[in-house]
């Protein structure tokens, strides 16, 4: 399955891959929030929210600072 992690291509193993497998093949290093298609998934729901061809899972990472 074909889906994009921070606007850049990743194909995942799984063809019935959820948030988690896809954060876990992309090695993401907490912490982070997570997106899909614009709208903010809970951590509670990694593993539980499947993807799609074409999806696209933005990984954020919080920045500290002033």
């Amino acid at each position: 399955m074909h889906i994009f992690i921070n606007q850049q291509p990743v194909d995942l193993a799984q063809p019935h891959a959820s948030v988690a497998d896809a954060l876990a093949q992309w090695n993401a290093r907490p912490p982070y929030a997570v997106a899909l298609n614009t709208q903010f998934v809970p951590k509670s729901q990694y593993a539980s929210q499947a993807l799609h061809e074409g999806d696209q899972l933005e990984v954020i990472s919080p920045v500290t600072g002033g």
